[in-house]
């Protein structure tokens, strides 16, 4: 192994027996679950079958503790509604539950047929080539759709509203992306002896204890808060991290940017801002103080719905800390003006110097950088320029090669500036989770040729418009590597079990793609393509097994050093060398170069002649344990914690009403409706409610899609991105609510 690298040792071996049990230690970072790639120790029986997961003591991150999800692995595993075998279906039954059973190979000869027609009539750009949640996948599909030519790779998400728009954002303003410092990236974890315990932390649009992205664990905050850290929570709920915070900021959800921009004219006008650090690593200062000195706390307390103390006291509580770090999540993401809206809460760390110092923000550590994809160069220009929304989004031009998922849903509808024939939908539930307006979506998708899904159960999606279905595998039948998000260091997922004829996603990809285009996957098998993407550790796969968790070395103010700037020079990776707080990329793109406030529309502030009638702010997309997105609803166990799609009201708001603990209630707003249980619940505030997103009834009819379009709360949502076509509206909208009739 290289010395670029650092093990933990390990008291057990990769692979051991415990009585009649092998045990097997991994990582749980692919389906069924969260993004997080959790440290687990996986038994199986003297029959090859999964029967208990715990977490791994010995794993730094985790230190044995597991969420449910993972606890329930088996059971979702070997549950006897998992997808065993391809199936087809004729084109023209699309929506009826008739399906055949085929083999790997009639799979394979039927998909490269379809798609190498369409192809040779229409152009690769004519398939398009779409994923759900981040985990693993997406360098095996960004090359597979690369390797068959299209530049079409996306999620059918409007404005690519989950952790894209702040990754994207950070990047055209800081060269990079940061992470909150909790000691992840050192094996010693606290015990580091550069490391430092954070002041004070603000989590800002996220609960971690329940869900979080860039390798981020919930726990982390309760292993620092017994450190000393204090917290500040945004939420416009109540949660029990709010009742142990400093100070709570109930803010109206899409307010993000209004509330940021408030506090940061209270740090500058009372000059709490690290002066040293903003004249020799910042750009465009002073244009950022002008900008701010639009938000004085009177007004922002009027459109955010946080009080004018509270906001002051939260902007002193950053400017006079020692360090503070930032957690935060897709709510952030998840208003239209997402882009603005990171660059201004981003700023507040900025400005007052928590940047690459201990207990403050890092630049994630990369041991191999996949996050754009793997493989763009596969493409060629002549195919790049036909990725669709770039001429209309000209962002979407720097970093990721994604197509722009609004316009690329219209272009589905209008065959303009070409026609979609044929879509690759691998690890993605469109019409039940991410697509907004989802009765739109499924017209626009049902209008092309040929669609094959690849998922580990049958979903709404499926039912509704696959013709060919192959089934993935979990974590528990398959081999994989396993970087994480956020401080990347190199572990393994391992197979333990085999279930039906299912095969692993980048398997299903490394088979496709060697028909496909052959010298872009020269590959035997998916262990020999693992162990040539681990050239950089000089390690092989089966090694990294052996040795996993690896851990590149890192040190704090690389900035200062050299180590940020691919040419060797000081400072950050922008074209003026510092963090633009006045973005050159923005300003190219033809965007407001600083950050800025725009009302979620529909909304209070946008659209108040619509309040009379929708009088209720509506968020949805709140996380819960047991589910994942709209995975886990058959899955027994998880479904007895939380059998209904929920939305939690105000008990005053719901008496003003006539609603009930328990009653079935339509929600809706100016597009649609969807259906929900409500649960009486004094954390949320009186003026709105929160709705559970991603549901559908796995026991309903298959010819009904099962009940999705009654559920889907994005029944209520429209395609709308920001102006740069990163963000969209799905935390921020407006709705009225009433009891269901019997009958309906």
């Amino acid at each position: 192994m290289s010395e670029k690298y650092k093990t933990v040792p390990h008291e057990r071996p990769f692979r051991y027996e415990e009585g009649d049990l092998n045990v097997t230690r991994g990582c749980a970072w692919t389906g069924p679950g969260c993004h997080l790639g959790c440290g687990v120790i996986m038994y199986t029986d003297a029959d090859g079958k999964f029967v208990k997961c715990e977490g791994d003591p010995e794993d730094p991150w985790t230190e044995g503790r597991l969420c449910m999800r993972c606890l329930d692995a088996p059971e979702v595993t070997n549950h006897k509604e998992r997808l065993l075998y391809p199936m087809k279906r004729d084109p023209r039954d699309r929506g009826k539950d008739i399906w055949e059973r085929i083999t790997w190979d009639e799979a394979y000869d039927l998909i490269t047929e379809k798609f190498m027609d369409m192809k040779e009539k229409y152009g690769a750009e004519s398939v398009i080539f779409a994923q759900g949640t981040g985990r693993d996948i997406a360098a095996y599909i960004t090359r597979l759709a690369w390797s068959f030519g299209s530049p079409n790779y996306t999620g059918l998400l409007s404005g690519q509203a989950c952790y894209l728009p702040r990754i994207a954002g950070m990047a055209a303003t800081t060269g990079a992306p940061w992470i909150p410092d909790a000691a992840q990236q050192f094996p010693e974890r606290y015990d580091h002896p550069d490391y430092e315990v954070p002041e004070v932390m603000f989590i800002w649009g996220n609960y971690p204890l329940k869900s979080n992205i860039e390798g981020f664990y919930g726990h982390w905050v309760i292993d620092l808060m017994k450190r000393g850290m204090k917290i500040v929570t945004v939420d416009p709920k109540v949660t029990w991290l709010a009742t142990k915070s400093e100070l709570h900021l109930r803010v109206r959800p899409g307010t993000d940017a209004a509330l940021a921009l408030g506090m940061m004219n209270v740090i500058i006008e009372e000059d709490l801002y690290d002066h040293e650090f903003v004249e020799k690593w910042c750009y465009g200062f002073e244009e950022l103080r002008a900008r701010a000195a639009e938000f004085p706390v009177e007004k922002v307390a009027e459109i955010t719905w946080v009080p004018a103390d509270k906001i002051v006291a939260a902007a002193r509580i950053l400017g006079n800390a020692a360090n503070s770090t930032l957690q935060w999540g897709v709510a952030v993401d998840m208003t239209r003006e997402a882009m603005p809206a990171g660059q201004a809460i981003l700023a507040l760390w900025e400005i007052t110097g928590n940047m690459e110092r201990p207990g403050g923000m890092i630049v994630a550590p990369e041991i191999l950088p996949v996050a754009g994809g793997w493989g763009r160069e596969i493409l060629g220009p002549v195919q790049e320029e036909k990725r669709i929304g770039i001429k209309d989004y000209p962002l979407y031009n720097f970093g990721f090669a994604v197509s722009q998922p609004d316009e690329t849903v219209r272009t589905m509808e209008t065959g303009e500036p070409y026609e979609i024939h044929g879509a690759w939908l691998q690890t993605t539930n469109p019409i039940a989770c991410m697509g907004a307006d989802p009765q739109r979506l499924y017209k626009a998708l049902n209008k092309l040729d040929f669609i094959v899904v690849v998922d580990l159960f049958k979903t709404p999606t499926i039912a509704a418009l696959a013709d060919v279905v192959l089934p993935a595998q979990t974590f528990a039948e398959r081999n994989g590597i396993a970087f994480v998000s956020g401080a990347q260091r190199g572990s393994t997922i391992n197979k333990v079990t085999s279930v039906g004829e299912t095969k692993s996603d980048m398997e299903i990809n490394l088979e496709l793609g060697r028909r496909w285009n052959p010298e872009a996957w020269p590959w035997d098998n998916v262990d020999d393509m693992f162990t040539d993407m681990l050239k950089p550790t000089d390690m092989s796969f089966e090694e990294l097994q052996e040795v996993a968790p690896a851990y590149q070395p890192i040190e704090y103010y690389r900035y200062e050093k050299g180590m940020l700037r691919p040419d060797g020079e000081p400072g950050f990776n922008t074209p003026t060398g510092r963090i633009e707080l006045w973005s050159n990329f923005y300003s190219r793109a033809g965007l407001d170069p600083l950050p800025y406030f725009e009302e979620p529309e529909p909304g209070p502030g946008s659209t108040p002649d619509l309040m009379e009638e929708y009088p209720l702010v509506m968020t949805s997309g709140a996380r819960f344990w047991g589910m994942f997105h709209s995975e886990h609803r058959q899955i027994e166990r998880m479904r007895h914690y939380r059998p209904w799609p929920l939305m939690e009201i105000h008990p005053e708001t719901a008496e003003k009403y006539g609603i009930r603990d328990g009653d079935w209630v339509w929600m809706e707003g100016p597009l649609g409706r969807a259906k929900r249980k409500a649960k009486l619940t004094p954390v949320m505030d009186r003026r709105m409610v929160s709705c559970d997103h991603g549901w559908w009834f796995p026991e309903g009819d298959p010819e009904k899609f099962y009940d999705v379009f009654d559920l889907n709360i994005n029944n209520t949502l429209p395609w709308i991105p920001g102006k740069s076509g990163f963000g969209s509206n799905y935390k921020s909208s407006i709705c009225k609510i009433y009891k269901v009739e019997e009958g309906e």
